[in-house]
Order: C-alpha cells, then structure tokens, then sequence
C-alpha cells in the first residue's frame, strides 16, 4: 500500500501514513459523541484528511440495523444481537473504513470491535473467541491501530445518559459494570494500542489528552 503524504500544522510536520484506524470506545454515557466531535474539530483545524463514522451504522443498511438495535421496545436473543452488529460492520468496513485506509486517510470510529467483545461478550457472556474471529471476518482483519477508552463507572455514566434511554442503555447496573470491567480487561491485554482515559475529567481537559497522544502516534508513525 504506497504512502500518503499528510501535510499538517502539527510542528510544521509533513507525516507519512498508510491509513490509520482510531476508535474511541467506552459504556454509554461516558461522552464519547463529545469527544468525538472535539477531535474532528482539531483534525480539521491541522488539515489532517480523515472521516468520522459510527457503529453501528456509517452505511444505507448500517443505518438501518442500528434502528432495530437500539429500538427500546424490540426484544432480541444475544446471537441475533451479535451477528446484527458484525453484518452493520461487515458492510461499514468493506464500504467506507478499508477504501479510506487505502487513500492513507485517517479513519475516526465512534465505536469499533472493542464495543462487540465488551457488550457481547463481557456484558452479557458470550464467547470472547467466537467474538474474535466474527471481528476479524467482518473486517477482513483491520482492527484498530490506536483506541482511546473513555473510563467511568457505571453508576456516573447512568446519570450523565439523557431520556427516553434506548435498548442498551435500559440494560441494568450490573450489566454495564460488567462492560466497564471487560472493556478494561481489552486494556490490560493490549496496552500498546488501548490508552485508558480518565472520563470524569472536564470535557476539554480530556480532549487535550486525546489530542496530544494522537500527535506523538501520528509523529511515531511518520519516523
């Protein structure tokens, strides 16, 4: 896959990159959607090419099956969840994330794969292998390069989420902790990639810190 030269006010550097995939990811609640806007305004600002999708969703069909994922009055088995948000990813990722990495675009998820292992698997206890290898397939095996997890407790998150809450989010307290808990089980597996954020902090603060660390990735990678 050739270089894409990025040219960016960030030290009057000129980066190369072959595309790079970053996702922020944390329990509902944790003020991801802030943090994802503060963080296209500063790519914008430093003239980074990039796109910014959600899962799920980010395509026709995508969009459509987060309609019947989050619909709080549908009831659906743990398997028809999860094979629900791996086809939304399937097509997210063979649609718009890997032709964007082929570019050298920089590709910014509102959720990614984490969200599967930590809701699915760690919340409601379904195989973390099988997990896994649906992740890889769905995304024929491009999985995050740099995730930023916003951390809260369960409790916190529950009083920041707005009304009428949706299917997830009407999951109760000790569901979500136990997505806390995985999501920082993925951590300590992979520190490298996972850097763990302390969400409670002012919202600005916490965008500075995913800033600076996404400027020394970017400049780690252009050496």
């Amino acid at each position: 896959m050739p270089g894409y030269k990025i040219i960016s006010k960030i030290n009057n550097g000129v980066f190369t990159t072959h595309g790079l995939l970053v996702s922020l990811e944390g329990i509902d609640g944790c003020g991801k959607t802030t943090q994802v806007a503060l963080l296209q305004a500063r790519l914008e600002q430093n003239q980074i090419p990039f796109i910014a999708v959600r899962e799920p969703g980010g395509t026709a069909v995508g969009e459509g099956i987060r309609q019947v994922l989050l619909q709080s009055s549908y009831s659906l088995t743990a398997e028809a969840e999860l094979l629900l948000y791996m086809a939304a990813r399937a097509e997210l990722s063979r649609q718009v994330i890997i032709p964007a990495l082929l570019k050298g675009r920089l590709v910014l998820c509102d959720r990614f794969t984490d969200s599967t292992l930590a809701y699915q698997g760690y919340g409601a206890g379904m195989d973390l292998q099988w997990i896994k290898q649906l992740n890889r397939k769905a995304t024929a095996g491009r999985l995050p390069d740099l995730t930023f997890l916003l951390n809260l407790s369960a409790e916190a998150a529950a009083a920041r989420r707005g009304n009428p809450p949706d299917r997830m989010e009407k999951k109760d307290l000790r569901y979500h902790r136990r997505v806390q808990r995985g999501y920082l089980e993925i951590a300590r597996y992979e520190p490298e990639r996972v850097a763990v954020l302390d969400a409670a902090i002012d919202a600005e603060a916490l965008g500075d810190e995913i800033w600076h660390r996404l400027c020394k990735h970017l400049e780690k990678e252009s050496q």
